[in-house]
């Protein structure tokens, strides 16, 4: 049987001086974010040895699910707000074992 769910793994490098600020934009997000349908997990760390590198994981049941997550309003505050204040983002799909 084919795993439709869809694993992804963000990293993002915050700006020295944005950190504070990003963090209060991704506070929003968790508690809207796991009451969508089709979201199975979502934890928001970051990186012990970098504290300027925000690590995320996602667990969503489909692609459609995430689609829906990407076009809520929260979401889109994160990118938009995040997008001057991140050095670089990496994301990683990955799969079950």
């Amino acid at each position: 049987m084919e795993d439709k769910k869809i694993y992804l793994l963000a990293e993002l490098n915050i700006q020295p001086g944005f950190l504070q600020e990003v963090k209060a934009i991704l506070a929003e997000a968790p508690i809207p974010t796991l009451q969508e349908p089709g979201c199975e997990a979502l934890y928001e760390t970051g990186r012990k040895d970098d504290p300027h590198k925000l690590v995320f994981f996602e667990v969503f049941s489909s692609a459609e699910a995430h689609e829906f997550h990407l076009q809520q309003d929260y979401t889109k505050r994160m990118f938009v707000a995040g997008g001057q204040d991140v050095r670089s983002a990496t994301l990683t799909a990955l799969s079950a074992l």
